[in-house]
């Protein structure tokens, strides 16, 4: 039996843009009373906005005080880039669901490791400035993003080959790894991710509690699109039917390509 998510309506208090390509989203107002983190670094929500029913997913930037702080990419199309792009949203109401993430780096972890694009960053960043560990990160961003990451990370930057396209599979596979056991979180477009966990299972040979791979949006020529499907009870599910990692990502890869 399924069980809804919590849903909490919230009021858009500040709308900042932060780049051509990401607008910083503060939420605030006592619908959000209940709102409880998971704690999570890389924890995301659903966001539905006015006049829509389906939910699009993004990673809390930050909560605190109170405020809900959500940094979103806008896309050439979408829900939410036409909302928050073409109107001023401050002011109106949307509904969030409850959290949930899966950032689990393993208990003995010498190192992290993050890589991902614009969509990845304020889960890099939010992971950056928590952990204790020694990381790296390979951040691939359009726009220049001058102190969003902290100081304590050592960084590459570098451009996507176009807007609709990424190369984050090639720069991975020329990664020299760190001795030791560490933890791999990486996120972005949803063939270079799937590229990726092959390559780890294949080629690192690396367990699944030591990297966390997950696909935000699919490109390939295509308009870009946001994250439409919540990793969460696909996960769950696949686990409960026993299916493998790579069985369990590959269900989740074809209900993106769906929407």
């Amino acid at each position: 039996m399924s069980v809804k998510a919590q849903q909490y309506a919230a009021e858009v208090l500040r709308r900042e843009q932060i780049t051509p390509h990401l607008v910083r989203l503060v939420l605030g107002g006592p619908g959000l009373a209940g709102f409880e983190s998971t704690g999570i670094p890389d924890e995301w929500v659903g966001l539905i906005v006015p006049g829509q029913f389906q939910s699009r997913y993004y990673t809390v930037r930050s909560w605190q005080d109170g405020e809900l702080t959500l940094d979103v990419v806008v896309h050439d199309v979408g829900l939410v880039t036409e909302w928050a792009t073409r109107l001023d949203p401050v002011g109106q109401t949307v509904t969030i669901t409850e959290p949930k993430g899966s950032y689990a780096a393993p208990d003995g972890a010498q190192w992290l490791l993050l890589v991902g694009d614009l969509t990845a960053m304020p889960a890099m960043a939010r992971i950056a400035e928590t952990t204790t560990l020694p990381t790296r990160i390979w951040a691939e961003t359009p726009d220049d993003l001058p102190g969003y990451l902290p100081d304590t990370a050592e960084v590459t930057w570098s451009t996507p080959p176009s807007e609709t396209s990424s190369d984050l599979a090639a720069a991975v596979e020329k990664i020299e790894w760190p001795a030791g056991d560490g933890y791999f979180w990486m996120a972005g477009e949803s063939s270079q991710m799937r590229a990726i966990r092959k390559h780890l299972m294949r080629e690192r040979k690396l367990d699944s509690h030591a990297y966390d791979v997950m696909g935000y949006w699919r490109g390939g020529g295509q308009k870009r699109q946001p994250r439409a499907v919540d990793p969460g009870p696909v996960w769950r599910e696949g686990k409960a039917q026993g299916l493998t990692d790579e069985q369990i990502w590959q269900r989740y890869d074809e209900q993106q390509e769906q929407q």
